[in-house]
């Protein structure tokens, strides 16, 4: 076989494996779940966490999952997908998956502390 045959056998092999690892949207919303739970659970102080930890136990869950179905897209790209944030009209990239492994950016810190401000403002 020559090199170029064997090269293109990689990339094929490559491109399916890619195809058939690729995370679902359940699996980006699962990982965005987590994260914003990290979030929500870093911000408050010793003073209030105990109060905040129930309210998050109480209400979070519901809070959080109609969070992630009006404003968390999940664009599959078949080799790869990307995991994007809709808030007042704007579309971010927060994170991106492929071979069963999703990153999330770090601008979902940023997202997050700008969408606390605006409700913090309502």
């Amino acid at each position: 076989m020559s090199k170029t045959r064997i090269f293109a056998l990689s990339v094929i092999i490559l491109m399916l494996a890619a195809v058939f690892t690729n995370p679902t949207k359940e699996q980006h919303e699962e990982a965005v779940k987590a994260k914003v739970l990290t979030l929500l659970q870093a911000a408050p102080t010793e003073k209030n966490s105990d109060a905040i930890n129930f309210g998050i136990q109480l209400f979070g869950g519901t809070l959080i999952d109609q969070f992630l179905n009006e404003h968390i897209k999940v664009d599959n790209f078949y080799l790869f997908s990307l995991t994007k944030v809709r808030w007042e009209n704007q579309e971010t990239i927060i994170g991106g998956g492929a071979f069963k492994q999703i990153w999330l950016s770090p601008k979902i810190d940023e997202k997050a502390e700008e969408i606390v401000q605006i409700i913090k403002g309502r």
